[in-house]
Formats: C-alpha cells, sequence, structure tokens
C-alpha cells in the first residue's frame, strides 16, 4: 500500500475513535419491525421438484427417407418408430418460474424380424441438450421434446 493509501487508512480510523475523555457518539437505534396483518398460515411452494408427467413428445427421424415425425409416448407403454421400440419409464419437466427443462427416462430396442431385440439406448434424455446422451443407431435418430400430462 502507499503513503497515500495509509495516510487515508489513518484519517479515516482518527475520525472513528472518540478523543480521549469524550464518549462516543450513540449510533442510532432502527425503530421496531410494525406488527404483521393477520394471516392465514401458508404452506410454503416446493422449490426444486420437477413434475412428473405422463406423456413424452418425442421427435423421431428417419435418416434413409429423410422423414420427421413427432411421436407421444405414454410413460410405461411400448411405442414403434420404424424398427425401434421405445418405452418411457419417467418424464419430467421443471416447475414454470425455473428454466425450462424436460427430461424423459427411455428404453429403445432395436426389434428386427428373425434377430433378438437389440437394446439400443437406455438412460435420461434431455430436450436442451439432445447431444448430451444420444442414441446411436445408423438409420433412426430419436430426442426428447417436452412432457406434458396425460394419462399415468
Amino acid at each position: 500500500m502507499t503513503a497515500r493509501g495509509w495516510a487515508l487508512v489513518a484519517v479515516v480510523a482518527a475520525l472513528a475513535l472518540p478523543a480521549r475523555g469524550q464518549d462516543a457518539l450513540p449510533l442510532p437505534v432502527p425503530p421496531p419491525p410494525a406488527p404483521a396483518a393477520a394471516a392465514e398460515p401458508q404452506a410454503p411452494e416446493p422449490q426444486g421438484q420437477d413434475l412428473s408427467l405422463g406423456v413424452v413428445v418425442l421427435g423421431g427421424l428417419d435418416k434413409v427417407t429423410a422423414r420427421v415425425v413427432t411421436i407421444e409416448a405414454p410413460v410405461g407403454d411400448p411405442v414403434h418408430f420404424g424398427t425401434l421400440e421405445i418405452i418411457a419409464r419417467a418424464c419430467k419437466k421443471r416447475r414454470p418460474e425455473e428454466s425450462p427443462e424436460s427430461a424423459a427416462f427411455l428404453d429403445v430396442w432395436d426389434l428386427k424380424p428373425g434377430v433378438p431385440a437389440q437394446s439400443l439406448f437406455r438412460g435420461w434424455m434431455f430436450a436442451s441438450s439432445p447431444a448430451l446422451s444420444a442414441m446411436e443407431h445408423p438409420i433412426y435418430d430419436i430426442w426428447v421434446l417436452d412432457c406434458r400430462s396425460g394419462r399415468r
């Protein structure tokens, strides 16, 4: 610290301390808070809890035909897109007062005739970050668009 900075500190300290034989000036006391109006106690809104919804809205792309479809998958029921079977296990959406996000836990299977079913994907997919947990398939792409209410 420079000499000028130390001088400023000394002046502030001298002003803050009372002189010898003098009492310090009393600090103002804030007034007491006004009494609150009598109101019914309300339960606080749950914060940070996502909404569990019953239908996952998915986007699907057939890379061979360039066909894009919107798929509605009720939680727990299998839906089909091409040779894929998609089973939504859960669908979560953030509350409206929070930043938007929808996420779904999906099981995706490839069902080809004469071949045992092959598991392609099992996990969470996020609408805001489809590349974060993408499904790898040479013909199909699946991504989460939204969650909406519906049959649970």
